[in-house]
């Protein structure tokens, strides 16, 4: 009878150990000789032989809150200086789908707030989630707008 590839064998049959000395995997079943790993039922993952393991002598840092939301923010003057580079155009709706689109705030924010920091110099209308009390007054003294989505 022929063989149909020259493969190995695929579904390779498991090592059955302590099954006596001729099978190769006897006495011991290949796990040494005494000693705390050769028993069953040990766990020593993170064990150092007693000197105080890496996960207790390091700080605890940091909480992630479950419903964080993330918030893009964006100054006045970030405003002017894409539009002086040409990349935003001060006569577009300014809100945050097209600040995504063109990859000036970070695609998982869920919210967008405009802060009053620096001079704007174009009058500008800008659809946000919030904005400061700044940024509103900034605006509305050029004659821009802003409006606020609930």
């Amino acid at each position: 009878m022929t063989k149909l590839n020259n493969r190995e064998k695929i579904n390779k049959s498991k090592i059955r150990v302590g099954r006596g000395i001729g099978s190769g995997k006897g006495k011991t079943s290949g796990r040494g000789v005494k000693g705390q790993k050769s028993r069953s039922g040990v766990a020593i993952k993170s064990f150092e032989g007693g000197q105080m393991p890496l996960y207790r002598r390091l700080p605890k840092r940091g909480f992630n809150p479950i419903l964080n939301e993330k918030i893009a923010i964006l100054n006045l003057e970030k405003i002017q200086l894409y539009i002086n580079k040409k990349t935003l155009n001060s006569n577009d709706i300014i809100n945050a789908e097209l600040l995504k689109k063109l990859k000036l705030i970070n695609k998982n924010s869920t919210k967008l707030k405009i802060l009053g920091t620096g001079n704007i110099k174009d009058k500008v209308n800008i659809e946000a989630n919030l904005a400061s009390k700044s940024a509103v007054e900034k605006l509305e003294k050029l004659g821009g707008s802003i409006q606020l989505k609930k």
